[in-house]
């Protein structure tokens, strides 16, 4: 049902609108809001309504009396709350309460709608919904279905992610196109329409922006990913599926990036998808029975660089600040405990392979 706090703001709109008392009341005749004054008599005058609208059950029914005026609220068919005003003239206190039962019942609709949706929503992305009643519920909840969307999956660095949903929300969900849940407590799901116009260029760019927004405005840290674009909203749960990927993947190979996209993971994206069985088989060719973590730190470092060097020896060396001997002496310890040259291109590759399976596979037992 209804917040406390929307039903007060409704009572206090029509109080300061009219004048007088204005309140609700719950079917269990308990009072929940209340603007203005009441008299001592109200809670009995209620109950006693409340008999008469259990029994009849009626959309429409209302008492008007001088002093005081009851009338009864209706979620569809069935009665929600109770409205009293008091201290009003009988015709001001008539048209008070029939437009007052007005705005309740709608906002009570409106928010069994926002309810409806966030499910149907929900639902979708995890792909929990036939066909059939992808394209019913849509009509009925007045989704347009064939609209050009993409799937943003977002992260903060904070355990709590409600604080992230508010402004989320508040930001895009403004609107009938874009929509903003979530499905667990770890991410927050934002469902972007696009016009016909924007490609992957643009995707990015929004997610930049969405980055250097939340930065800005709520200070917290977040981390975006994204799936591939689709057409229809059938297609919702499959880039929901891609930019979680893309999200694990970059935890694991990418860390320093904010943005990931599911389209530029490269072989990143390849590796994640490798049985677990296999990558255990590779890293023991690879290495035989020693263990990733013999590296040290410099060494590693040192290899990586070279790697981004496009293994220039001359290049790397003044990069890091060390002689030309020195550097090949590092990158032969990793020949001799592996038997892999990483001058070699060949070997460079399987190298570079090999560290980010064994990655892969922290991640994974993680």
């Amino acid at each position: 049902m209804l917040s406390n706090q929307v039903l007060q703001r409704a009572v206090s709109e029509m109080e300061a609108i009219a004048g007088g008392a204005c309140s609700v009341w719950s079917l269990d005749g308990y009072r929940i809001v209340l603007s203005g004054s009441e008299s001592e008599g109200t809670a009995e005058r209620v109950k006693r309504f409340l008999k008469d609208v259990k029994e009849d059950s009626e959309p429409g029914m209302e008492e008007i009396r001088t002093g005081y005026a009851l009338f009864a609220v209706f979620d569809e068919e069935k009665p929600a709350y109770i409205l009293s005003l008091e201290n009003m003239s009988g015709e001001k206190a008539e048209i008070v309460g029939r437009l007052g039962v007005k705005e309740l019942e709608s906002l009570i609709r409106a928010y069994k709608e926002k309810v409806d949706k966030n499910r149907f929503l929900q639902n979708l992305l995890l792909d929990n919904m036939l066909l059939v009643d992808v394209f019913n519920q849509a009509k009925k909840l007045h989704i347009e279905n064939d609209q050009k969307r993409v799937i943003y999956l977002i992260e903060a660095n904070a355990s709590d992610n409600q604080f992230l949903l508010e402004v989320l929300k508040g930001m895009y969900a403004s609107g009938m196109k874009d929509f903003v849940t979530a499905v667990d407590e770890g991410s927050v799901i934002l469902i972007k329409a696009l016009e016909e116009t924007e490609g992957y260029r643009e995707v990015y760019e929004k997610a930049r922006a969405l980055v250097d927004t939340v930065s800005a405005e709520a200070m917290v840290n977040v981390r975006v990913a994204y799936g591939t674009i689709i057409h229809e909203l059938k297609d919702v749960s499959k880039s929901y599926k891609e930019a979680g990927m893309a999200m694990d993947v970059g935890k694991i190979f990418y860390a320093e990036k904010t943005i990931l996209a599911y389209n530029e993971l490269g072989i990143g994206r390849l590796i994640h998808q490798i049985p677990v069985s296999l990558c255990e088989m590779f890293l023991k060719e690879v290495f035989g029975d020693k263990d990733v973590e013999q590296f040290e730190e410099e060494t590693l470092s040192t290899v990586f660089k070279f790697f981004e060097n496009s293994l220039n020896i001359s290049e790397t060396a003044r990069q890091l600040y060390i002689h030309r001997n020195t550097l090949v002496y590092r990158l032969e310890k990793i020949q001799k405990m592996t038997g892999l040259d990483v001058r070699v291109f060949e070997d460079a590759l399987t190298f570079k392979i090999a560290m980010m399976v064994s990655e892969h596979m922290k991640y994974m037992k993680q």
